[in-house]
C-alpha cells in the first residue's frame, strides 16, 4: 500500500502525480558551470534501490544505526531477502505522529518523487504496513560526515577529502537552487557517503520552494521547524527574520560552515547560547580556518570536546571554537592536542566568499563549483577516494542474528521511555 493511500492520513488530500509530471520534464536541462550540458540521473550500481518490492516481509531487519524525526522513526540496516542487496530502512510509527508531522513526512516524499539527482538521498520505494510507513534509501556504508568526524577524524579531515565531500554537497545545492528550492538544513550529519564514494545530500524535510503562483521569488521568510541544534549552521539572513527574507545564498553560508566544521572536528557557535550567536552573525562576525593551535599544546590536556549540540551557557568565542573546560574529564577520554595545520590558500578563499556577511556576496554553487579548492577533485578515483576514507571503514553486514524479524499485521508498542537508543550512525533528527 503506498504511503500517499494510508489510511492513517486520510484526511489530507494529495496529488503527487501531478507535481511529478510538471517538474520532470524540466529536471534534466541545466548546464554545467562550465555551459556544458549534463544529463541529471539518480543513483547508479550498488546504489539503485529501484527494482525492489515493495513487500514487508522481503525485507530481514539486520541492526538498528539511529533515531530521527524527533525520535518517531527508526533507521535500520535491512537485506532485502529475494536480491541479498542491504539497504535503509526508516520505520515511521503514523499513529504517533501529529497532524503537522504527517505533513512533513508527505512533503519530504514528494520532493524525494521530484528531485532526480545523483547526489541527493531520495526514496522512490515508500510504502506502508499497518501503521508503519516504510521509507527504503540505499544504504550509506560510510554513514554521515559527522560520524566519520566523531569516530575517525576527531582533529579535522584532510583537504583532499573536505574538497571531495562539498563539490559532492555543492551539485546538489546548484540542482535545488536551480529547480527553485533553498534546502536550508546543509550540516555534516546530512552529507552521507556510500560505500562506492558518491557523496549524498539528505534533510529533504527542511527544503523550502521558492515559487509562488508560479513566480519564483527572490527572497522568502518562512522560519523553519528545527531543533536549537541547527542554529550554528544557519545563515544571519534566516535568524534575522526581517523584511529581507533570505534566499537560495542561505545555504552557501550554511556551505562555509560546514568547510570549517569539517577542517576542525568542531562546530563554531556550538557552545553559545542563541542570543550571543545571534548577535555574533549579525555583527559580521565569523570562524576563520586557524593555521596554528588555538592554544599551547601544554594547555590542551584539560580541555573536553562537545558536539552534543546542548546550550552550555558558556559563550566561548568563536575561535575557541567547541572547546570547553573540563576538570574532571578522565585522561583517556580528552582529546589529544592537535598539531598545527597549514591550511591551503584556495580553502581560506572558499570559506572567506561562503560566509560573507551580504548574501549578494556570496558566490552561488554553480560558481562555487569552478572554485580552485575544487581542481584537486578530477584527480580523484574509486581507488583513490579509499585512501582519503583511511582509518574509516564502510558498514558490513553483521554475523550475528537480526534484530527484529520482518513486521506483523499489528503495530509494535511504543519504546520504553528508559529504552537508551545507541549510539547514532546518522543523525536523522534534524
Amino acid at each position: 500500500m503506498s504511503f500517499l493511500d494510508c489510511s492513517c492520513i486520510s484526511h489530507s488530500q494529495v496529488q503527487p502525480m501531478d507535481i511529478e509530471e510538471r517538474y520532470e520534464d524540466t529536471s534534466h536541462q541545466f548546464r554545467s558551470c562550465d555551459g556544458s550540458e549534463y544529463t541529471l540521473q539518480g543513483p547508479a550500481g550498488g546504489d539503485d534501490i529501484t527494482g525492489l518490492s515493495p513487500e514487508p516481509a522481503h525485507y530481514q531487519l539486520l541492526t538498528e544505526l539511529g533515531k530521527g524525526f524527533n525520535n518517531l522513526s527508526q533507521v535500520s540496516m535491512a537485506r532485502h531477502i529475494p536480491t541479498g542487496q542491504l539497504v535503509a530502512v526508516k520505520q515511521t510509527n503514523l499513529d504517533e505522529c501529529t497532524e503537522e508531522e504527517l505533513l512533513q513526512l508527505m512533503n519530504e516524499v514528494l520532493l524525494s518523487r521530484l528531485f532526480r539527482h545523483s547526489n541527493l538521498l531520495t526514496s522512490r520505494l515508500v510504502f506502508c504496513s499497518s501503521c508503519q510507513l516504510w521509507v527504503l534509501t540505499p544504504l550509506m556504508a560510510y554513514g554521515s560526515a559527522d560520524a566519520l568526524l566523531r569516530t575517525f577524524f576527531p582533529d579535522g579531515m584532510s583537504e583532499s577529502l573536505i574538497a571531495y565531500l562539498l563539490h559532492g554537497v555543492l551539485k546538489a545545492l546548484d540542482y535545488l537552487h536551480r529547480m527553485g528550492y533553498v534546502h536550508r538544513g546543509v550540516k555534516a550529519s546530512h552529507i552521507l557517503l556510500s560505500e562506492e564514494g558518491r557523496v549524498y545530500l539528505s534533510g529533504l524535510h527542511s527544503v523550502h520552494s521558492m515559487m509562488r503562483d508560479g513566480k519564483r521569488m527572490r527572497a522568502v521568510f518562512d522560519m523553519p521547524h528545527h531543533s536549537p541544534a541547527l542554529l550554528p549552521w544557519l545563515s544571519p539572513e534566516l535568524l534575522r527574520q526581517d523584511l529581507h527574507g533570505y534566499g537560495v545564498k542561505s545555504d552557501i553560508y550554511s556551505l562555509g560552515i560546514v568547510a570549517c566544521e569539517l577542517v576542525s572536528g568542531r562546530v563554531p557557535f556550538q557552545d553559545m547560547p542563541p542570543t550571543q550567536m545571534l548577535l555574533q552573525k549579525l555583527r559580521g562576525s565569523h570562524c576563520c580556518l586557524l593555521d596554528v593551535a588555538p592554544f599551547p599544546l601544554g594547555e590542551l590536556g584539560g580541555l573536553k570536546v562537545s558536539r552534543s549540540g546542548v546550550d552550555s551557557g558558556i559563550g566561548e568565542s568563536v575561535a575557541t571554537g567547541s572547546l570547553t573546560h573540563s576538570a574532571t574529564a578522565p585522561p583517556t577520554d580528552r582529546p589529544q592536542s592537535p598539531g598545527p595545520k597549514n591550511h591551503s590558500a584556495t580553502l581560506h578563499s572558499l570559506v572567506q566568499l561562503c560566509l560573507q556577511q551580504q548574501p549578494e556576496r556570496r558566490p552561488s554553487a554553480s560558481e562555487l563549483l569552478s572554485h580552485a579548492f575544487f581542481k584537486q577533485v578530477k584527480r580523484h578515483t574509486g581507488d583513490s577516494f579509499l585512501s582519503l576514507m583511511y582509518p574509516a571503514v564502510p558498514l558490513s553486514c553483521p554475523e550475528d542474528r537480526p534484530v527484529s524479524s520482518p513486521p506483523g499485521p499489528t503495530c509494535p508498542a511504543p519504546p520504553s521511555a528508559t529504552a537508551e537508543p545507541p549510539e547514532a550512525v546518522w543523525d536523522f533528527s534534524d
